[in-house]
Formats: structure tokens, C-alpha cells, sequence
């Protein structure tokens, strides 16, 4: 995993972030934060983070599902960014979300993100149940791997037509090209992109971006 754009130099990726990222402070202060934790490496890069809000806002993104929290700052740069948009977030750890918590309460944004501490299938699956289909503007999955088909098909029911699907990790540090590599979680990712690839159950655009650590874009097509 990583939270810098793939093959970029260091110097490459740091000018990237001074001549076009704009962060709010708070975020910023939220990645130093937690990039200094040993799980820091599980955060999305800001450049994809930003390119997410840059699709978003041409979306006019209202509401969306993000799949693995972490410690909030994508959630914290889209609601921040975005005073009109709601989240329901999901997660299963109270000890990164904490941070969020505390983030979100500073932010101002608290009130427009719904966190549910809870497997992301069961949360999924009660939103379906409870009739919430196409009714999400996009949805974002940065959680277990092994669960990502799992998570695009229920996100397919929900999000509505013209809406988007965002995966992150998606080339994983480039593993998912090395044919040597056969952990578990590089497999499961090099499986979805090729059933993201040639399946024909779902209708939607796709698009796989060298962005980050691969961020994959899904624009469900009209029903």
C-alpha cells in the first residue's frame, strides 16, 4: 500500500503537492497525525483524495457511502469542502475512528456523517433492505480487500444511475503486476480488476488511475 502516487521520485511528489493540492489545515494537521502512526500507511493520498472532491463537486454530490474510515480524513476533506454532503461511514475499529470522532467534532461536520461501527456488508445489506436503493450519489471502498467485490456489487444497488464507485489500493505498490506474487491480499486484487475488467452483470464506465496507490472510478451507467 502507499500514500504517495506510484512512481513518482520524491521530489516528483512534492512538487505535485505544492503547485496543485489544496488541503485545509485541519486535514493537513489530520494526515501529519496520523501518518506518524504505524498504520500510516493505510491513508489515501491527498492528491487522490482531492481528485475524488474534484469528481464529486462536478457530480454535485449530495450523499455517499465511504467503506473504511480509518481516522477520518478523507471523510474530513469531502464533508469540509463539500457543506452540502452527507456520509455514512463504515468502519470496525472504535480506536481509529476515535480520531475521526474528534476530527469530524472540530471540523464542524459531525452532524453530517452517520458512522456505523459494524462489518460493512451488514450496514450495506440493511441499507437494501431498509429500500435505500439508488439513492447514494457515490460511494468509496478503502477497506479489507478481500471484501471489495463483495462491496461493489451491494454499492451497484445502491448508488444511483450516473452516480460513481471509487476503489482505492487497486495496483496495490504495482504487486498486482508481479506474477510472483501470491498474497492474499495482492490476489484478491488482481481478481477484481479483472472481474472489474470482463464481467457483464453490472453496467457502468470504467477507469483504473495511476493516482495514489491505483484508484479505480466506476460511473454506473443508466438503468
Amino acid at each position: 500500500m502507499s500514500n504517495y502516487s506510484l512512481g513518482l521520485g520524491e521530489d516528483l511528489q512534492q512538487y505535485l503537492l505544492d503547485v496543485s493540492l489544496r488541503e485545509p489545515a485541519l486535514c493537513r494537521r489530520l494526515r501529519e497525525q496520523t501518518l506518524a502512526m504505524p498504520e500510516g500507511m493505510m491513508l489515501s493520498s491527498p492528491e487522490q483524495v482531492q481528485l475524488l472532491l474534484f469528481l464529486l463537486k462536478m457530480l454535485n454530490a449530495k450523499s455517499g457511502i465511504e467503506i473504511g474510515t480509518f481516522t477520518g480524513y478523507t471523510s474530513l476533506f469531502l464533508t469540509a469542502e463539500m457543506p452540502g454532503l452527507s456520509l455514512i461511514c463504515c468502519d470496525i475499529s472504535e480506536e481509529f475512528t476515535a480520531i475521526a470522532r474528534k476530527y469530524w467534532k472540530e471540523g464542524g461536520v459531525s452532524e453530517r456523517i452517520d458512522l456505523r461501527l459494524a462489518p460493512a456488508l451488514d450496514t450495506l445489506d440493511d441499507l437494501i433492505a431498509k429500500g435505500r436503493i439508488s439513492s447514494f450519489d457515490f460511494a468509496y471502498i478503502d477497506a479489507d480487500k478481500s471484501g471489495y467485490r463483495n462491496y461493489v456489487e451491494r454499492c451497484m444497488t445502491l448508488v444511483r444511475p450516473g452516480g460513481l464507485i471509487a476503489l482505492d489500493n487497486t495496483l496495490w505498490s504495482g504487486s498486482v503486476a508481479d506474477p510472483k506474487n501470491h498474497d492474499d491480499d495482492t490476489v484478491a486484487l488482481r481478481r477484481l480488476n479483472s472481474w472489474l475488467y470482463s464481467q457483464e452483470s453490472f453496467n457502468y464506465d470504467l477507469s483504473l488511475v495511476p493516482i495514489g496507490d491505483g484508484l479505480t472510478l466506476l460511473r454506473k451507467a443508466s438503468d
